[in-house]
């Protein structure tokens, strides 16, 4: 979209709902002429991202008609009939299930790419109380640095949910259940990260 464009749309938006700019400019937490500058100057020539979704969000529409990227309406994310051992350790493998539909614009909230997501299933209680027996999550198998956060591995051939820490001996496949001992990663060892969790289901009780 053109900045023309996009001033054009911000402009009808704001007279549609009868908001004012000064209102507007504040909940960016921009000075108060901030959007007037904006529409009748052309300072700044675009909308940061932040403030573009920040209006786009207030104003319950897509990003894209403030000049966004366009987003699908939704993503069919691949469902692995695959358990991920949050407990003793066990690769359960079965066919797998029909794709589960997510928004497209839930999905680039994430900030991830829909083509490197999986969902799965977690059997045990190892990283209780953070994931629980039963949870579906959504795997980024895009993101395979081992870094923070909570982490899909194959190791010795199978599939865990757990967290990576390094150690003076190495790495370690960390627990968040106090009750499960760190699993060392020894030299040689068949290891392999397939993902990182960024979002769970779970079904309440």
């Amino acid at each position: 979209m053109e900045p023309e464009q996009q001033r054009t749309v911000l402009a009808a938006l704001a007279a549609e709902r009868g908001e004012s700019l000064a209102a507007l400019s504040r909940l960016l937490g921009r000075n108060a002429a901030y959007l007037q500058q904006y529409l009748e100057r052309g300072s700044p020539r675009m909308l940061r991202e932040e403030d573009r979704e920040k209006l786009a969000r207030y104003f319950g529409v897509p990003e894209a008609r403030l000049g966004g990227p366009a987003v699908p309406h939704s993503v069919a994310v691949p469902r692995l009939d695959l358990a991920a051992s949050a407990g003793p350790g066990a690769l359960v493998e079965r066919e797998s299930a029909a794709p589960l539909r997510l928004d497209g614009e839930f999905v680039r909230r994430l900030g991830v790419r829909p083509e490197v997501l999986s969902m799965i299933a977690v059997r045990g209680d190892s990283m209780a109380p953070t994931l629980e027996d039963g949870d579906s999550i959504l795997v980024d198998t895009g993101a395979r640095d081992g870094g923070e956060g909570v982490q899909v591995v194959r190791h010795e051939g199978v599939l865990l949910v757990k967290r990576l820490r390094k150690t003076k001996e190495g790495t370690a496949l960390v627990s968040d259940n106090p009750g499960y001992p760190p699993i060392p990663v020894r030299t040689g060892d068949r290891l392999e990260i397939v993902g990182r969790v960024v979002w769970l289901a779970r079904r309440l009780r």
